[in-house]
């Protein structure tokens, strides 16, 4: 069995901090916002999981089938002897492109900051592949990223539509950061949710049972136990609605009544009018010729385009320009 390796870059205070700074800038602006990220303490993760196995949440599903479906075109088409997968989390559909990249690739480099996910996910793979080396980065991609010294040709993975938690000028950071790590024959496996019908994007993240509800709410949790918050979830209505222009969900709390929230840690007063709405995520769905014009804006070149069978969810190949 192979010894894992497993690096720090990130800051152990670091996401303290991240979330002091996000709370006074979001909460303090209008309209009041927090990026998803917040989401993902142990609870928060668990109602994840709980709604990936739901039935109006196709996104996973979708991706899954494709990469089922299509990992051994995709190990034909970049030979990878390095996998890089960014906020890879349990690793856990990345395996089936990992036993198609088998026996040729050699590495895999999971990125998140979370590094009890991390451990977990490279005790496990250690243990199920034993010839191949994990190393491990407890990281901020969104930051920019050093990759350590690594075979080529690499195969960087951005899986799950999470671009799409990114707003439109992160995005183009975001790629262009991506492209930064590609020499000439690596490449960029994308997973981007497809537009289709609101009904179908609403009731993904509105289910019937209120798990994502829950997981919404999740946030305000987060902001009692860690900054002393004195908010109580039940002040708020989970609201999902679908952007039109933008082509995205939005997810909202909205405030009940008017009242005052008091972040003890940030020595902060956050007041909301009855109605007033905090956003809480944005889930933005793409075109075919959107990907490829964002990626080519960046300096990347769209190779291969795939989709599951209702064209719901696409994973996307592209190389360097």
């Amino acid at each position: 069995m192979s010894p894992f390796l497993l690096t720090r870059t990130l800051p152990e205070d670091a996401v303290e901090a991240d979330l002091r700074a996000d709370v006074l800038h979001g909460l303090t602006r209008t309209p009041k916002e927090l990026p998803p990220k917040w989401f993902y303490d142990a609870r928060g993760s668990e109602l994840f999981e709980e709604i990936t196995r739901l039935p109006e949440y196709y996104p996973t599903r979708a991706e899954r089938e494709i990469l089922i479906a299509r990992a051994s075109e995709i190990a034909a088409a970049t030979g990878a002897r390095t996998l890089v997968e960014l906020g890879s989390g349990s690793s856990e559909k990345t395996r089936h492109l990992i036993d198609a990249l088998l026996p040729g690739l050699e590495n895999y480099v999971p990125v998140d900051v979370s590094e009890s996910a991390l451990r977990g996910a490279a005790e496990a793979l250690n243990a199920e592949r034993p010839g191949l080396m994990v190393h491990a980065l407890v990281a901020d991609f969104t930051r920019g990223l050093a990759l350590p010294g690594t075979p080529g040709p690499r195969l960087v993975a951005f899986l799950g539509g999470t671009i799409g938690n990114l707003l439109p000028e992160e995005r183009r950071l975001f790629l262009r950061s991506a492209r930064s790590l590609l020499s000439p024959g690596d490449a960029l496996l994308l997973g981007t949710d497809l537009v289709k019908e609101e009904r179908t994007l609403i009731a993904a993240y509105d289910d019937a049972a209120g798990v994502t509800a829950e997981f919404n709410k999740n946030v305000l949790s987060v902001l009692a136990r860690e900054l002393g918050a004195d908010v109580d979830p039940g002040d708020f209505d989970h609201v999902a609605v679908w952007d039109r222009d933008n082509e995205w969900i939005e997810m909202r709390l909205r405030a009940r009544e008017a009242l005052t929230v008091k972040i003890r840690e940030l020595d902060l007063a956050v007041s909301f009018a009855a109605g007033e709405e905090l956003r809480t995520e944005v889930s933005a769905k793409f075109r075919q010729e959107g990907v490829r014009a964002e990626l080519a804006s960046c300096g990347l070149e769209l190779a291969r385009w795939w989709t599951d069978g209702e064209g719901r969810f696409a994973l996307s190949l592209a190389t360097a320009v």
